[in-house]
Parts: C-alpha cells; sequence; structure tokens
C-alpha cells in the first residue's frame, strides 16, 4: 500500500457525488489504506467551489473543513509554483492540474485521479479504481 498520496479533485467529487456503491467502497478502502493524505490548496480551492454550487455554503464549508482535518493541507509555495508553470508550459494543461502534478512530484507520491492531463508527465504516477 502506498505510504503518500496527493488527493486530485475528481478524487473529491466522486467521492461525495458518486451512486456507485461499490466504487465508494474503494474509494474509502483507499483512504484508510494510506498513511499520508495530502491535498493542494488548489483542490480545495476546486471542491469547495464545485460544493457551494451543488449544496451551498454550509455543505461546503463542512466538507472542506472535514478535508482539511483529515488530510495534510499543502501551500502552494515558490518551487511548487515554477514547477508548476513549467509543467503547464510544457503538456499544455489547466493550472490547477498542474499545481497538483507538481505537488505530487515535489513530494515524491502518486496523484489519485483519473485525469488525463496527469498521463505522460515524466516521473508521475496515477492511481484510480477502474
Amino acid at each position: 500500500m502506498p505510504g503518500k498520496s496527493v488527493y486530485d479533485t475528481r478524487f473529491f467529487v466522486e467521492y461525495f457525488y458518486s451512486s456507485d456503491a461499490k466504487f465508494l467502497r474503494r474509494l474509502k478502502e483507499d483512504l484508510r489504506s494510506v498513511k499520508e493524505r495530502l491535498v493542494s490548496a488548489v483542490t480545495i480551492h476546486e471542491v469547495h467551489r464545485i460544493n457551494l454550487e451543488n449544496e451551498g455554503s454550509q455543505v461546503a464549508t463542512l466538507r472542506s473543513e472535514t478535508i482539511r482535518r483529515d488530510f495534510k493541507f499543502v501551500d502552494v509555495d515558490y518551487e511548487t509554483a515554477i514547477r508548476s508553470a513549467e509543467l503547464r508550459s510544457r503538456h499544455r494543461m489547466p493550472m490547477a492540474d498542474s499545481v497538483i502534478a507538481a505537488t505530487a512530484q515535489i513530494y515524491g507520491c502518486p496523484v489519485v485521479s483519473d485525469d488525463p492531463h496527469f498521463q505522460g508527465i515524466e516521473g508521475l504516477k496515477t492511481r484510480w479504481y477502474c
């Protein structure tokens, strides 16, 4: 089992909105198996916005606070910003994905996501639950 992982926005969207009980069980098993669960500040931004639009302020705040409690929160520092810009330029990917990819590279761990933007980035591993 992985020692640490960076969780992408898509993980949380599935976690909060999937109606597939079997799939949700696999997501929860992953969370229990990973020793150090990391989440980028950018992911918190995206998840909070999605929850605001779909569920309202109270649910969005509750879910964001739950993530903050259960995950190690990773700020976007100088090293992350520079590496992210390089990845974004080289791979023509959205800024949020480039920040998440840079975070995973810096921490030397996989990204938990099925987002195709992460494919083909040298030295970046992904994990998903098909």
